[in-house]
């Protein structure tokens, strides 16, 4: 099975404020259980950066733009949006990614 074009294959870069490392690392793994439950997910999984602690990459990856926008729309997505600005040092940083090796997922 060839991995389709549709799939939506991305990394997350969020940096934590000074002192709020632990919180925002708490935060993102309560999102992995559920959000890999969904039924489009097909990958997340959180990495911390071992040089620069406090500043984590989660690699995402759904099945379409629409289980995407189903992830962004669920409660406990929601519930992490609304206290990102406090625990963020700067913006979530979103970056897509386009498949080029043939390693099924």
């Amino acid at each position: 099975m060839n991995v389709s074009s549709k799939v939506l294959v991305s990394i997350a870069v969020l940096k934590a404020k000074a002192g709020q490392q632990q919180v925002l690392k708490e935060a993102l793994l309560a999102l992995v259980e559920p959000t890999r439950a969904e039924p489009g997910n097909l990958d997340y999984v959180l990495f911390e950066l071992r040089d620069e602690r406090g500043t984590f990459y989660m690699r995402e990856a759904f099945e379409d733009q629409a289980a995407l926008d189903t992830h962004f729309a669920m409660p406990y997505f929601q519930r992490f949006a609304a206290i990102a600005d406090d625990l963020l040092d700067e913006p979530l940083q979103l970056i897509f990614l386009e498949q080029v090796s043939n390693q099924e997922f």
